[in-house]
């Protein structure tokens, strides 16, 4: 009798231990500092669930075209998607059952900066139409900025291809192309639009905001399957996340924060230091994290609009902020 209570007692214990396992959670990122999940865990003390009830695994993607497919595969359990993505996500690779969980960055907030379209000073480029003919570049094709390219030039009956050429180039190479004179109009974004040169020697012609107005740039998502099985550790993870975003968001934190930062990318704090976590310059984000879904909808809307995208949804069908909503319920 004492050898089979002994042995329940072991099996008892084995089985608790395998519960407290803390869930792996693999979340998908392609660029930082946009993008928390590199560091947001960085200062002790805010990720109070990291480690007991989920470990975190940050995997870095070159672009979202990768990240579409890890979410097919199911490689991925967060994935992070814009607008732009999310559409094609949902439409072209048929990813219907993801869910938007919380926000990250979001563009054409009225007060707050954002990608800039620029063109040299002594160029004689003065309005959307003098660009007839001319060389425009997108960092990425389907993106944001080629969104904004194409509405903001068919406005203006301006067709791609016919009375324009658009070329994909890095963020780091736009102001070479443009002193060149290999473009005639390039992306200006953190921190290579605060480069003092480059400040002097271009001007902006327009913005994402006038072209597209509120945009989704980025966002959480995850399986609406993985959602059901794993709810109450996700709202842990949401809860240190907010947690995160209002730890580096204080003023009174902005100096550690900008280090930590100058660490993460191993870059200097003074490439960083006239605009992140600076309230109109730097990245916003919803409020705790909330996402924009409607703005999202207007997105996806307008890519159809423009051919992008074969279908448009109501984003509120793929949304799930419930989570969200219960993990900001605990911080009040």
């Amino acid at each position: 009798m004492r050898i089979i209570i002994a042995l329940a007692l072991s099996v008892g214990f084995l089985v608790g231990t395998a519960h407290a396992e803390p869930l792996k959670i693999r979340i998908g990122w392609i660029v930082t500092p946009a993008e928390l999940t590199p560091y947001m865990f960085a200062k002790d003390g805010i990720a109070v669930h990291n480690g007991v009830s989920y470990t975190l695994e940050p995997i870095h993607f070159q672009g979202t075209v990768m990240e579409v497919t890890a979410a097919q595969t199911r490689d991925l359990d967060i994935a992070v998607f814009g607008s732009s993505s999310f559409a094609i996500a949902v439409v072209n690779a048929g990813l219907k059952d993801q869910r938007i969980i919380a926000d990250e960055v979001q563009d054409g907030v009225p007060g707050w900066s954002g990608p800039e379209f620029r063109v040299l000073k002594e160029s004689p480029i003065q309005t959307i139409d003098d660009l007839r003919g001319k060389v425009l570049a997108t960092n990425g094709f389907g993106g944001e900025t080629d969104l904004a390219i194409k509405r903001t030039m068919l406005k203006h009956n301006l067709q791609p291809s016919r009375d324009f050429t658009e070329i994909e180039a890095e963020m780091a190479n736009m102001s070479a192309l443009l002193y060149d004179h290999k473009v005639d109009l390039a992306v200006a974004v953190h921190p290579f639009q605060d480069n003092p040169e480059f400040e002097a020697r271009t001007r902006t012609l327009f913005t994402t905001a006038d072209a597209l107005g509120r945009f989704e740039v980025s966002f959480w998502t995850a399986h609406k399957d993985f959602i059901a099985a794993h709810r109450a550790v996700l709202v842990d993870l949401l809860e240190d996340y907010v947690r995160a975003i209002r730890w580096f968001d204080d003023p009174a934190h902005r100096d550690e924060a900008l280090q930590i930062v100058a660490s993460v990318t191993k870059r200097p704090v003074s490439l960083f230091e006239k605009w992140l976590f600076v309230p109109g310059k730097g990245y916003y984000r919803g409020p705790d994290a909330m996402p924009d879904i409607d703005a999202v909808t207007a997105n996806v809307r307008l890519q159809h609009e423009l051919g992008m995208v074969k279908a448009t949804f109501d984003a509120k069908d793929y949304a799930d902020l419930s989570l969200l909503k219960a993990a900001v319920a605990r911080l009040k």
